[in-house]
């Protein structure tokens, strides 16, 4: 583990901040004295082996998973201090097996204004405009809208579900080896999405977990290692 600290810089700029955090499973410290810090507009790989918990740590992140030792504080207060369903939308994590619900790909995007922690984003009408030309950057037509869940592959279900998270208008995304199921002309096409995502706001960061280290380098600049203990 190390620690990355930017010397000069205030709680309330340091967009993610992990103080000695420490996850334990059945008596086993997966990962302690873990500490680091997500500025705004940072794109951080985390790295390491199988087993020394990379998805745990994304998990631990987003409030899914508890933690054993330490804190979290987002936009300078503590995980603790957050209503969970608020924060779990501005922390977004997206599973490796995304979890969608039955009927169509734009039932799916319209499902999330069903929830009362989503009734202050934009109305789905006003928004559908930005979800045709997020399709169309993947080379993909409104008629996708219109798939049902079951006929989807892999790769496409982890779009429907990247384009539901998008609704939600998160600060930091929590990418779990987002393209494993993409072939790759799609897995180009996701990277430009996510890219284009950030730079429409520069508050936006992002964590992203890959066994592919050329992607890693196109897609990160900065890189929190997890060591076995």
């Amino acid at each position: 583990m190390f620690c990355i600290v930017k010397a000069g810089v205030s709680i309330e700029a340091r967009l993610l901040v992990l103080q000695n955090l420490g996850r334990q499973v059945e008596e086993k410290w997966i990962w302690k004295h873990l500490n680091f810090e997500l500025h705004p507009g940072e794109r951080c790989a985390i790295a390491g082996a199988a087993g020394t918990g990379k998805t745990l740590l994304l998990r631990a992140i987003a409030a899914l998973d508890p933690i054993q030792a330490g804190s979290i504080l987002f936009q300078g207060k503590n995980l603790s201090d957050w209503f969970i369903p608020r924060y779990r939308t501005q922390v977004l994590y997206l599973h490796q097996r995304p979890a969608l619900l039955e009927g169509t790909v734009e039932q799916n995007l319209q499902a999330i204004y069903k929830m009362s922690v989503h009734q202050s984003l934009k109305p789905y009408p006003l928004e559908r405009d930005r979800i045709l030309k997020y399709l169309s950057s993947l080379g993909r037509s409104a008629d996708f809208l219109n798939r049902p869940i079951h006929a989807l592959s892999g790769g496409e279900s982890q779009i429907a579900a990247f384009l539901r998270a998008l609704l939600c208008s998160p600060t930091v995304l929590l990418f779990d080896e987002p393209t494993a199921s993409l072939d790759a002309q799609t897995e180009q096409q996701f990277e430009q999405l996510v890219q284009f995502w950030q730079q429409e706001d520069p508050m936006r960061s992002y964590f992203w977990t890959s066994h592919d280290p050329e992607q890693l380098s196109r897609m990160t600049d900065r890189r929190l290692r997890l060591d076995r203990l």
